[in-house]
């Protein structure tokens, strides 16, 4: 029996059961008198109405609840609308040469890796995973509109594994960034993105966690865990909230598990974006310290420990903790009045600070605790090394390509009307030799291809390309291991 049948069955018995008992009831002697009839001086009240019944008021409840539901679609919905045309899709092509955790899939010679990004600038600024981009020999990038655009590098730090990338166009749709301190665990998220290169597809959960770290993956981890479906692809797009702000930038999965997903918190992010748009680089503050978790077995035999800190374990003689009389064994406490549980409390606090800002510590050391202030300095970190995609092309007479003819070989004639028109005995054009940084090699062209078109030139001789590539571009059409693609070179 269904939920909705029980209740209204009872219903019916309620009345029932109200009734007084007839089992002690006694006859009486006589039969009452009739009582006397009054006009009435007045009309009679009208009489309560009746209590509604259970099924009526679970089928309101069921309403209710299909309302509620119903609002929140809605909100999901509007976050879609509002942010998804800030969200785009980012396909990379690498070499054959370079790993990289991401999805890959064979396309034009090259593997090709997929994520996402979310514009933050109107003039082509775009936020992303450096992960995403990593090994890039060219980026794509692909607005929700289904414009398509050459991506450049505008910056990138592997630190936080974030990146921004640049492309040449105007008036973008640009997505807000919430204040990440601020947001409730618990509360809704939606998570936009690519995951398998299904482009802006949206998923839902909630805010599981704040200040996830020691994941060992980044140098700087600070992350929003959420439940929200989060897989390969969906890197570098935006978590949100309800007001369509984001909130963190998804970076990775917990793979052990279901429904741990990490993001990049939005303060985290901003800052960094707006370091790489205007600098290229992060200048990230530095005291000149090694820190660890202060845990039970440490403070166990520490005196007076406290509860919980970073313990310093060595300092940097030329650093600003030397200068503010920081020594191995000291127990940091807070950082800028702000209690630290762990060492990633104080590496987060002080990346969340500038350059030349001072800042008070409380440190406990022997069982006593005391105050000093320390001046942060430049972290002296060498810049990431530059993409291939960042590369000048090296020089080159030509597109960095070297042809000969020879005969087909088995397979290789390409279609029937290439073998029709220029004779079933011709040679075909084969690539003998790709040079290094050249357009060729971006083009992802590799020594053992077949060229089958070049300009629209079918079936081409070695010196028919060559004639084709004199003035610096060439579209060819390419055959290898039984499979075609076209390929751009442009010097």
């Amino acid at each position: 029996m269904n939920s909705r049948r029980l209740t209204a069955s009872l219903a019916l018995l309620v009345p029932a059961l109200s009734l007084p008992s007839l089992a002690g009831a006694q006859p009486s002697a006589a039969p009452a008198p009739a009582p006397t009839v009054r006009a009435p001086s007045a009309l009679p009240k009208a009489a309560p109405s009746p209590a509604p019944s259970r099924a009526a008021a679970s089928s309101a409840a069921a309403a209710a609840g299909t309302a509620d539901l119903r609002r929140l679609g809605e909100a999901f919905a509007d976050v879609a609308d509002k942010v998804g045309p800030a969200v785009v899709q980012i396909e990379v092509a690498v070499g054959e040469d370079v790993s990289s955790p991401l999805r890959w899939f064979r396309d034009g010679g090259q593997r090709r890796g997929l994520g996402s990004g979310v514009i933050f600038s109107p003039d082509g600024g775009i936020l992303t995973n450096n992960h995403v981009i990593d090994g890039a020999r060219a980026i794509t990038v692909r607005l929700r509109d289904g414009r398509m655009f050459a991506g450049r590098v505008a910056g990138r730090d592997p630190a936080t594994d974030l990146a921004v990338l640049r492309i040449d166009a105007k008036d973008l749709p640009t997505a807000t960034f919430a204040d990440s301190d601020a947001a409730r665990v618990g509360a809704w998220v939606v998570a936009i993105g690519s995951p398998f290169g299904l482009g802006h597809t949206v998923t839902t959960g909630v805010l599981s966690a704040k200040g996830r770290g020691g994941v060992g993956v980044n140098d700087v981890e600070d992350y929003l865990q959420t439940d929200a479906s989060i897989n390969p692809g969906n890197s570098g797009g935006p978590l949100v909230d309800l007001d369509g702000r984001v909130l963190g930038i998804n970076t990775m999965i917990v793979s052990r598990g279901q429904g741990i997903g990490l993001a990049v918190p939005a303060n985290m992010a901003r800052r960094v974006a707006e370091q790489l748009l205007r600098h290229g680089r992060v200048e990230r503050a530095w005291i000149g310290v090694g820190l660890q978790d202060l845990t039970p077995q440490l403070a166990a035999v520490m005196p007076n420990a406290p509860r919980a800190g970073a313990l310093v374990n060595a300092v940097n003689p030329s650093g600003p903790a030397a200068r503010s009389n920081l020594q191995p064994g000291d127990v940091i406490t807070s950082v800028a009045a702000r209690p630290t549980r762990d060492a990633q409390d104080v590496i987060r606090e002080l990346f969340n600070h500038n350059v030349g800002e001072t800042l008070a510590l409380e440190v406990a050391r022997g069982g006593q605790r005391y105050q000093t202030r320390v001046t942060l300095a430049a972290r002296n970190e060498p810049p990431p090394p530059a993409l291939p995609v960042q590369r000048a092309p090296a020089p080159h007479t030509g597109l960095g390509l070297t042809l000969r003819d020879a005969p087909a070989e088995r397979g290789e004639r390409g279609e029937r009307g290439e073998r029709g028109e220029r004779g079933e005995g011709r040679s075909l054009a084969r690539v003998a030799f790709v040079a290094d940084d050249s357009p060729a090699e971006r083009a992802g062209l590799r020594p053992g291809d077949v060229i089958l078109e070049a300009d629209g030139r079918r079936a081409p001789t070695a010196a028919e390309v060559e004639e084709a590539a004199r003035d610096g571009e060439l579209l060819v059409r390419v055959q290898r291991r039984g499979a075609a693609f076209y390929a751009a070179l442009k010097r």
